[in-house]
């Protein structure tokens, strides 16, 4: 039985930014990957030009677009994660450490629960 909700969680990088370009090469290797460029206007302010593109990856039910400093895992409908989605899962664990957006003890995250297929 799957949950109500699908699965969303963020997680960030404080202080050193994720290479996009290397993670898509590494991530394309195993998964859907595709860079994406986010529209901007002339009255935008950008701290730097990687803030302007981010990383669509995608597994088997879950997905992922990722930043320099921040990735937001989520699926579309709740299902069980498959080895390919606990897979991306983990690796994004890894490159994003943080549960909360600054190194200041306030606003915390908590990864929701998910299922797992029985292998």
């Amino acid at each position: 039985m799957s949950r109500a909700r699908p699965y969303h969680y963020v997680r960030f990088n404080w202080f050193k930014k994720v290479d996009l370009k290397k993670a898509e090469r590494v991530l394309s290797v195993n998964f859907e990957v595709k860079m994406v460029r986010i529209p901007w206007n002339d009255m935008e302010i950008s701290i730097g030009d990687d803030m302007s593109e981010e990383l669509r990856v995608e597994a088997d039910t879950l997905a992922a677009f990722l930043s320099t400093l921040k990735v937001v895992l989520f699926q579309r409908k709740p299902a069980p994660f498959t080895t390919r989605d606990m897979e991306l899962r983990k690796i994004m664990m890894e490159l994003y450490p943080r549960e909360r957006p600054t190194p200041f003890p306030f606003m915390f995250g908590r990864e929701p629960s998910f299922e797992v297929v029985e292998q």
